[in-house]
């Protein structure tokens, strides 16, 4: 009873209270800004492969592309054609307004819709669909993990930062190998990174929170986790369906 009536036990409970309340609402905000993100990377990449450009694009990017990973050079410039803003947005978020940085954001998920239409017409949307639900389902359970664990994923997430560059090299080397074994390994690590990466980088979201910064900082630190965990989502989608999509 004494406990109960002591006002400094009272103070910290609300305390606690008041950064469990905002924490929810903060990370409830960067997965809204995520799914928007989502939401219009799909639609633009829908309009796009409906009309005569994006069938174009599909010709000259998948049908006349690499015969071991099914791109050309046009390929590989619309699919990483994103990055310089994503390296933009990252590196001007401090001096840029919240909106500003919503704005941008929005612009980069819709490029990204642009650059994907292909996968529209190279897969058949049945495959598309099974592989977007499969994503969702290991997203939603890495992220929660990360989100609840106790556990430090500092370490692991570096580790995972390393096998991501090797990823990269080993796509630029594969160009040039043309090897379809090479491409499958690659799928099934790039899987096993961007699952881990999704469950690192929710932790360190949830991390980044501060009950003490103003709506504009909070705002953009949400822009930038949402971010982190599009590209996680992106990525492992684009693993996944190049392991199980059925090509048209």
């Amino acid at each position: 009873m004494a406990d109960y009536n002591n006002p400094v036990l009272r103070g910290q409970t609300a305390a606690v209270d008041v950064v469990d309340a905002g924490l929810r609402a903060y990370m409830l905000r960067v997965y809204n800004y995520m799914l928007v993100g989502l939401v219009l990377t799909g639609a633009t990449a829908w309009m796009t492969a409906s009309t005569q450009f994006g069938d174009l694009f599909f010709q000259q990017t998948f049908v006349n592309g690499h015969p071991a990973i099914g791109l050309n050079i046009l390929g590989w410039v619309a699919l990483f054609a994103p990055l310089g803003l994503v390296i933009f947005l990252s590196a001007r978020i401090d001096a840029m307004s919240a909106a500003t940085a919503r704005l941008t954001f929005l612009i980069y998920a819709g490029i990204m819709g642009i650059s994907l239409a292909p996968i529209l017409l190279l897969y058949t949307g049945e495959s598309i669909a099974q592989t977007f639900f499969i994503t969702a389902g290991t997203f939603g359970a890495m992220s929660l993990w990360g989100y609840t664990t106790r556990r430090d994923l500092t370490g692991f997430g570096s580790f995972l930062f390393m096998g991501l560059i090797g990823i990269l090299i080993a796509m630029v080397v594969n160009y040039f190998m043309k090897s379809s074994a090479m491409a499958f390994a690659i799928s099934i690590i790039g899987v096993l990174v961007f699952t881990g990466l999704t469950a690192y980088h929710t932790q360190k979201i949830k991390e980044m929170y501060s009950v003490n910064d103003d709506g504009s900082v909070a705002g953009k630190k949400a822009i930038m986790g949402a971010l982190r965990l599009y590209l996680d989502f992106v990525n492992l989608f684009l693993m996944l369906l190049r392991l199980f999509g059925n090509r048209r």
